[in-house]
């Protein structure tokens, strides 16, 4: 059954890293015939939540009249949400936490999603991702009926379009970790057989339609 997969690349660097590892995840959801799309979150007007309420006395509709009603209205819309970003401070960049925040205005309304992860990171240790993932992690809590469905990292690499020679972590879901008992962190392969492993992880159809955990 085709989806709805939205992409949220929040890399303020055009063509960097995490863009990348974007394309090939929206490559493998179209050629499974998925409906996709990417968003640069860097490149939309967002200004940064203001705590004012706005929303809650005018049926969600937010103070800040700029790119973030569109995509909070994609992010309803989808049944699959990418969110994607590189380690900074041991965080997410600024760009997809305004994003994130500013959901405020509708947040019940985000409901019933798949998520996937797309991390990079400058650091070789893989490891060095989780407190960003747990900020992913963080808002996919809040939403209604989320579902975890895979986690793509990056590592040893900071400048743009480094990952296309270096190692970069497999994907692994953890549906596919409870059936393996695999515990150990996600093996390292080249980036020939990370752009595979990408798309085969986003063309394989059963893969989208597993059900919530």
């Amino acid at each position: 059954m085709s989806k709805k997969v939205l992409i949220l690349s929040g890399s303020p660097r055009k063509d960097g890293n995490s863009d990348l590892l974007c394309r090939e995840f929206a490559r493998g959801a179209q050629e499974s015939g998925n409906e996709t799309e990417i968003i640069r979150v860097a490149a939309k007007k967002i200004a940064p939540c203001s705590g004012c309420y706005f929303c809650r006395a005018h049926g969600g509709q937010c103070a800040h009249q700029d790119g973030m009603a569109e995509i909070l209205q994609k992010m309803i819309d989808a049944d699959v949400i990418v969110l994607a970003s590189p380690v900074y401070f041991y965080s997410i960049d600024a760009q997809l936490k305004a994003v994130i925040d500013r959901t405020v205005a509708r947040w019940l309304e985000v409901k019933n999603k798949d998520f996937y992860y797309i991390v990079t990171m400058a650091d070789e240790d893989v490891s060095s991702a989780e407190t960003t993932l747990a900020c992913l992690r963080g808002y996919a809590a809040c939403v209604n009926g989320a579902a975890e469905k895979g986690v793509i990292i990056g590592s040893g690499v900071y400048e743009p379009g480094k990952v296309k020679g270096t190692p970069c972590a497999a994907p692994r879901t953890r549906t596919a970790r409870r059936a393996t008992a695999v515990r150990s962190p996600p093996r390292r392969i080249a980036w020939r057989a990370a752009k595979r492993c990408l798309r085969a992880l986003a063309a394989n159809s059963g893969f989208f339609d597993r059900p919530s955990r």
